[in-house]
């Protein structure tokens, strides 16, 4: 009877062995386990990434001239719009510079634009995060702010030789410092619990008295510039309500989020020219 028993139990504590030997190993261990195991992972993800890639050109190639044709035609347009702006984004930053040495202003922070296709997507109740397929590699920094056409995507984590790991702006461990458009008063932004079928949200905290919202009239939200690593007036959503916090000395309240966050295909990492601003 009580070999049996013992047999049964085997499992467990073989089991339980293994988690105290590894809450023993020393810090350094655990870490270079870690990154061993990224390092043989990471091509396989990235491999993967492009199969994708030439499924989504070969699928392509089953489209009609006409199809191809009509979407030639639109992304000429877009490309001309896109020339117009870049035309207007050099005269605004040549008018940047002139205020700063006229009025003897600090030079704002400085980066470089580096696109990146995403490899992965790590969706939990815990964390949001992409994998995207540069790193190392082309000078990514960790802590680098992540972007797109919507506004903010997230933050780089981990950097790794030919990889990276961005933390979303949807995860419950991304926090930023916001303020409402129009309005110069600090704001708090962290993520929220999100799952994969709904539309991503994130929560406010410390949000002034004097600033109302609803989803009849909802208030933009955009980066302050405060903390150094995101520039100020980046979109991160819309406050869709707000209600007084437990204290009543400020107002809590949910923000709706880009819907595009959750398909993303590519993202632009700023890069600091200055790696001290990180």
């Amino acid at each position: 009877m009580l070999p049996k028993r013992f047999d049964q139990t085997r499992p467990f504590l073989v089991l339980g062995v293994i988690l105290l030997v590894w809450l023993l190993l020393p810090l350094v261990v655990k870490t270079l386990t870690r990154a061993t195991f990224f390092a043989i992972q990471a091509p396989l993800t990235v491999a993967d990434s492009y199969v994708q890639d030439l499924q989504t050109f070969w699928s392509n190639r089953l489209h009609s001239k006409d199809e191809l044709l009509k979407a030639g035609k639109d992304l000429s347009g877009l490309i001309a719009h896109y020339e117009f702006s870049v035309q207007q984004n050099k005269e605004l930053e040549a008018e940047i510079l002139r205020l700063e040495n006229l009025l003897k202003l600090p030079s704002m922070p400085a980066f470089r634009y580096e696109p990146a296709r995403v490899a992965r997507r790590d969706f939990s109740g815990w964390w949001q995060r992409l994998t995207i397929r540069k790193g190392e590699n082309h000078g990514i920094p960790v802590g680098a702010p992540v972007v797109f056409a919507g506004g903010v995507v997230g933050r780089i984590v981990e950097v790794h030789r030919y990889t990276a790991v961005v933390d979303l702006i949807t995860s419950p461990t991304f926090r930023l410092a916001a303020t409402v458009s129009g309005d110069n008063k600090p704001i708090s932004y962290q993520g929220g619990l999100n799952t994969s079928f709904k539309s991503p949200r994130g929560t406010v905290e410390f949000v002034p008295l004097d600033i109302f919202a609803t989803p009849a009239a909802p208030k933009r939200l955009v980066t302050s510039g405060l903390g150094g690593i995101f520039p100020p007036g980046l979109a991160i959503g819309e406050i869709t309500n707000l209600e007084p916090s437990t204290d009543g000395l400020f107002k809590t309240g949910e923000v709706a989020l880009d819907e595009r966050l959750i398909s993303l295909t590519e993202v632009t990492v700023l890069v600091p020219l200055n790696p001290e601003e990180l």
